[in-house]
């Protein structure tokens, strides 16, 4: 399990670093070494608001990407991110000393921080070039999101005026885009350090709600994580590793605010997380689980068979302890628990080299395909034939989001419905999953599979039965769309159409026959 210390964060050395890269070669580790010799002298004499040596925060950045388990090129680029914009160190520098492809992730950070904007502006701005900055090397993205993740722990040493605005852009940008790349150990933590300062009266609220019981809820879910640990010995199931977790605060706050403040409605307060060698083991462990305790109706989920857009795999079962309490049982194998911490990060982590070369699965082909091959220009690299795999929503990023005539309102506005807002599952006759977000309609759906389907949808038949193209899908749909060369897109879709690629379409579709 990754698991980012922010006690050790004083005593962090180079050593610690490069002694967590056991996965590494010795060359690799003489690159971090270097890039720390740079740094240290580049930062020598600056201070961090906290009082402490400026070297602790590229060196927790180091610390904590070794942890995750990612390439030298990517920690050396993490302990080297400060010095173009706050040291005399040039990018010349760091191309002689370091090569294109550090240069060109450490380039990217410094230029993600460059954003002088305020407001709605700066948010909408921060956003365009966090996703200009992905779409073009995902490392970019986890040294950012890690260097956030630091700064927040420390920001208590930043002065009061500026802790609401670093932490409120923190939960409207940050913590938004991990939960979308799926990268919940990352989420979690920075929600949860941003919400006393963006909303310090509901942070007491929720504390009040759940001091009280905490104590006693903690010591009940150990015994029901020992007893069913006991249980699953018995069965002569050696292999697994459970564990207990108390939801957050800032993700209880979000459901406490729809349960109508009311803990008895939260079911996924206390968790418990069993992790087992297979697929077909999470199935068991499952069916065990239903023996011991009684679960709750319609409060299982098998997001194994079914994932969630951001990739996240694992069954869910809710039931009902000898307590009297409600705990949620998490089941998933090693490979999905490193998914679900890391998300879209966990494909940077070190396989097995063969040949030399890093093994990479089928799976992985498309992550690899956001990795720039260093020599060629950002264009050449986005129309290779491997970039055809990289999922739609990062593409639509790349390309639609990033044009000039993308207004900074209509940029925000999409961004956050198309990829921030909470997503659905809809089916196509063929079993094809098609990810929407919710309240998508037809018309959505038809032009999520195509802009010539889309242009002449008449209808569906959802679940078998004939609806209107205006028809909100609902999560599990099946979906089978019909067409008519007569029907086209009215400005009355706009009315009922909410992805931005359907209200694109059908604004181009009106521009192109009003001039005509």
């Amino acid at each position: 399990m990754v698991c980012f210390d922010s006690e050790t964060m004083a005593t962090t050395t180079i050593k610690d670093v490069i002694g967590t890269m056991t996965y590494a070669t010795h060359e690799e580790k003489e690159l971090v070494q270097r890039a720390f010799t740079v740094a240290e002298a580049a930062h020598e004499g600056q201070l961090r608001k906290s009082g402490e040596p400026y070297i602790i925060h590229p060196l927790e950045i180091g610390r904590m990407l070794a942890e995750m388990g990612v390439d030298a090129s990517t920690i050396a680029a993490g302990i080297l991110h400060d010095t173009i914009e706050d040291t005399p160190i040039t990018s010349e520098d760091i191309k002689r000393d370091f090569g294109d492809e550090i240069l060109f992730l450490v380039e990217g950070v410094t230029k993600l921080g460059s954003v002088r904007y305020h407001g709605t502006d700066r948010h909408n701005e921060s956003l365009r070039r966090l996703f200009v900055a992905t779409s073009r090397d995902i490392r970019i993205l986890v040294i950012k999101l890690v260097d956030r993740l630091h700064n927040m722990r420390t920001l208590e040493h930043v002065a009061k005026e500026k802790q609401f605005r670093i932490a409120q852009e923190t939960l409207q940008i940050y913590v938004p885009v991990a939960h979308r790349l799926g990268i919940g150990r990352l989420r979690k933590e920075l929600e949860d350090l941003a919400f006393p300062y963006v909303y310090p009266e509901d942070h007491e609220r929720v504390l009040a709600l759940t001091r009280e019981h905490r104590k006693h809820d903690e010591t009940m879910l150990e015994k029901c994580r020992k007893s069913l640990q006991r249980r699953l010995g018995e069965l002569h199931l050696t292999k697994f590793k459970t564990s207990g977790r108390v939801k957050g605060l800032y993700s209880l706050y979000q459901k406490l605010k729809r349960r109508h403040w009311d803990m008895n409605n939260v079911y996924d307060y206390l968790a418990i997380r069993v992790i087992v060698d297979s697929v077909e083991e999470c199935y068991q462990v499952l069916g065990i689980i239903h023996e011991v305790w009684r679960p709750m109706p319609g409060r299982i989920k098998d997001y194994i068979a079914f994932p969630k857009p951001n990739g996240y795999r694992s069954l869910h079962t809710t039931v009902i302890t000898p307590y009297n309490r409600v705990v949620e049982i998490q089941i998933r194998t090693d490979d999905m628990h490193r998914a679900a911490e890391l998300g879209i990060a966990s494909h940077l982590v070190y396989k097995a080299k063969q040949h030399g070369v890093p093994a990479v699965t089928k799976n992985e082909s498309w992550f690899r395909s956001l990795i720039p091959r260093f020599g060629k220009t950002p264009e050449v690299i986005a129309t290779r034939s491997d970039a055809v795999t990289i999922p739609q929503w990062i593409k639509e990023i790349a390309t639609s989001y990033t044009h000039n005539d993308v207004t900074d309102d209509d940029f925000g506005d999409a961004l956050h419905q198309d990829f921030f807002s909470t997503r659905i599952f809809v089916f196509t006759p063929k079993g094809d999953v098609v990810d929407l977000p919710v309240r998508a309609t037809v018309v959505d759906f038809a032009f999520e599979i195509h802009s010539d389907i889309g242009e002449h949808v008449s209808g569906a038949r959802v679940n078998g039965k004939f609806v209107g193209i205006d028809t909100e899908l609902k999560n599990g749909d099946r979906v089978e769309l019909e067409t008519s060369e007569r029907t086209h897109p009215t400005p009355k879709w706009l009315d009922f159409a909410i992805t931005s690629q359907a209200r694109r379409k059908i604004r181009a579709y009106q521009n192109t026959h009003r001039k005509q």
